[in-house]
């Protein structure tokens, strides 16, 4: 039970941050999407190095599929883990709507931090854009944090650094999610268009996180339970 809190609360942290950057900040310009991507890498570096000896710090349903995918951890712990995460980006959605009514500074997002299909393209096509930059933040986490070849107690910082890359790739397109439960939680209070779109930003981390798995399995076969070599 207590990893399945501290998953909670690391959601809860880096939604809350992460979001709320992209509310007070902007997107709308360089400085806001360079900030924006700094906010939510510097949280995950955080949260790893808070509670990453309690449950890894998943902090997101697409690492703890992968992982869970790749052999490392049990169907019933991922299951307890994305409970965690979903009630952790629910209530982080909550606290952000407070701010937005409560604060002076207006939401420049115009949605509590939510992510969109419009500048991608439509929906395919932001299925795509979520699909491969999760794919790619996914196999990071695999890779840096395998047992076997892995980069130990820096982990954390090379998670936290593909992170941002991630987000000043992909602000601009999505708004960036690789993360269903960072996108629940600000959508279900938003509403409008953002719950309407909420499918592709829960469908599409999933499957990037599915190939990521695969691809590491392949390229460490050793490292995984899904090989018999182990």
């Amino acid at each position: 039970m207590r990893k399945y809190f501290a998953e909670m609360i690391g959601t809860f942290v880096l939604t809350l941050l992460g979001c709320g950057t992209a509310m007070f900040l902007g997107c709308n310009d360089p400085a806001g999407v360079v900030g924006t991507a700094i906010a939510f890498g510097l949280t995950v570096v955080a949260m790893a190095y808070t509670i990453g000896n309690i449950s890894g710090c998943h902090i997101n349903p697409a690492i703890t599929f992968a992982v869970a995918l790749s052999g490392r951890m049990s169907w019933k712990d991922a299951c307890g883990y994305w409970v965690g995460q979903i009630i952790g980006g629910i209530i982080a959605g909550a606290c952000l709507l407070v701010l937005s009514n409560v604060v002076s500074a207006p939401d420049l997002t115009g949605g509590l931090g939510t992510n969109g299909v419009a500048n991608a393209g439509g929906m395919w096509g932001a299925c795509l854009v979520e699909v491969i930059a999760t794919f790619i933040f996914v196999l990071v986490v695999l890779g840096s944090t395998d047992a076997h070849v892995g980069a130990g107690n820096l982990a954390g910082l090379a998670i936290g650094l593909t992170l941002i890359l991630v987000h000043l790739v992909c602000i601009n397109l999505t708004g960036t999610s690789v993360n269903p439960a960072r996108s629940i939680g600000p959508a279900i209070f938003a509403g409008g268009q953002a719950l309407t779109d909420l499918w592709v930003f829960i469908a599409a981390p999933m499957v990037g996180a599915a190939l990521s798995a695969l691809v590491w399995c392949g390229l460490a076969p050793k490292c995984c339970k899904c090989n018999k070599e182990e």
